[in-house]
């Protein structure tokens, strides 16, 4: 729980100011989203808990992608950069965002790490959330899609714990599927029908940012994406 919001545990700050937190935070969100409609860039909210894979698989997405499209990150962590200097070295332009004791990045820190990324040349930019399966579902970024990272060896009964980062979610990267031959008591056709109990439109890719497997249909997913902004529907998205 981060100091600054209680992250609505009225117990730490009453309801009516964290109202007024998420108001403030829905402005800067709705000016940072225009800033990405005016420029023609696609902003991605990359959310998951700490060590699902996110930035692994920005990592494949940069090598799937190569020259076909203009990566950046804004990395967000409570501490350190590494996550930034690993995609950096993918060939990712980035900059990190450390948030102390906040468990969630906010809109304003979105803005401000704007001002330190040559982000108006992006065609993606990805917001790389601070690892955490609650908070970061609540506050708007300015992002045109919520794209959650769970990984096989966080078992088949998270999207039902974690319900509300799942009802937010566009879609589902179902990562380090590598793994699952060691895994013999997690079902994929199970974290399917979790997700279907929990997500309006569900949609899963499940890939391994280490061998490639199914990151040429995440990249279609992306590509898919397209113009106008907002326009996306995931379930007219082909997704298996």
């Amino acid at each position: 729980m981060c100091e600054s919001c209680g992250c609505g545990d009225s117990s730490v700050v009453p309801v009516a100011v964290h109202e007024r937190i998420l108001a403030s935070n829905d402005r800067a969100a709705r000016h940072n989203r225009e800033h990405f409609r005016d420029h023609h860039v696609i902003a991605v909210n990359l959310m998951g808990a700490p060590g699902s894979g996110k930035t692994a698989v920005l990592e494949a997405t940069a090598r799937a992608l190569g020259t076909r499209a203009k990566l950046g990150v804004l990395a967000g962590d409570l501490a350190t950069d590494n996550d930034a200097t690993r995609v950096r070295a993918a060939g990712i332009i980035a900059e990190s965002i450390t948030t102390g004791s906040a468990c969630h990045l906010d809109a304003e820190m979105v803005h401000n790490g704007l001002h330190r990324l040559a982000w108006r040349t992006l065609d993606y930019l990805f917001i790389e959330n601070v690892g955490n399966l609650v908070c970061p579902a609540v506050y708007d970024l300015g992002q045109d899609v919520n794209v959650v990272a769970l990984s096989v060896t966080e078992g088949e009964d998270k999207p039902l714990k974690y319900p509300t980062m799942f009802q937010k979610a566009d879609l589902v990267l179902l990562t380090k599927l590598d793994l699952l031959p060691l895994l013999p008591d997690i079902s994929v056709e199970t974290i399917r029908e979790n997700l279907a109990l929990v997500m309006p439109r569900p949609a899963l890719i499940a890939l391994s940012a280490r061998t490639g497997r199914g990151v040429e249909p995440w990249v279609a997913w992306l590509q898919r994406l397209g113009r106008p902004r907002g326009s996306f529907c995931a379930s007219a998205a082909g997704l298996y």
